[in-house]
């Protein structure tokens, strides 16, 4: 098999992985979630309208802070949202699972074992 062939295999394998399809069903409530949509659209206006504040030349100080203390305030509603961390936590498991897939193509690829712990056993040499 040509190179290419064997990566459009991994990549239908890793399509079909669990982990890939919970961060797709994330991604999808992320997107569907209205509530969350409207915070993420306010909190980059707030953004765009602290920058315009902090660009001029006579800034008005109590506008910075009201800024500021909004875009604080959605920042930690978008952040705790069950939707926005579940899309976080999604993602962050897909990335452990690239990574693992990237070094265990990397040690075939040189020989030798990974330096430091992936937390991955699939991918060790052994370390007990």
């Amino acid at each position: 098999m040509e190179i290419f062939e064997l990566a459009a295999e991994l990549g239908r394998k890793l399509k079909d992985d669990k982990r890939l399809i919970a961060l797709e069903e994330a991604k999808k409530a992320y997107e569907s979630d209205r509530g969350l949509q409207k915070l993420m659209i306010e909190y980059e206006v707030q953004q765009k309208a602290m920058q315009n504040e902090v660009a001029k030349s006579d800034r008005d100080m109590q506008m910075i802070e009201a800024i500021q203390r909004r875009t604080d305030e959605l920042y930690t509603l978008i952040t705790e949202h069950a939707v926005f961390a579940e899309l976080n936590r999604t993602q962050a498991v897909v990335n452990e699972l690239m990574n693992s897939v990237n070094q265990t193509i990397m040690t075939q690829i040189t020989g030798e074992e990974p330096s430091g712990c992936t937390h991955n056993c699939s991918t060790c040499g052994g370390c007990h």
